[in-house]
């Protein structure tokens, strides 16, 4: 019982909070999220120079942006 009273307590969840989320605050999100990734995989990871690291951080974010874009079209 006390289960039950826990949930509806809390709401629906993470599902309905990114509802609220606009598509393009989700593709920019996505698209920082891979290029702060590849960003540091490429500087640090595998010792690239720095402007190398940029360029694959923003070719990997535009990527990302587009297949987040594609997928928001579902």
């Amino acid at each position: 019982m006390t289960h039950d009273r826990t949930l509806r307590a809390r709401g629906p969840g993470r599902a309905a909070a990114m509802k609220g989320l606009k598509t393009w605050q989700l593709m920019a999100l996505h698209a920082v999220a891979a290029a702060t990734f590849i960003f540091l995989l490429q500087r640090y990871g595998l010792n690239a120079s720095l402007e190398s690291a940029l360029l694959w951080a923003l070719t990997f974010g535009g990527c990302a942006a587009g297949l987040a874009y594609s997928q928001s079209k579902r």
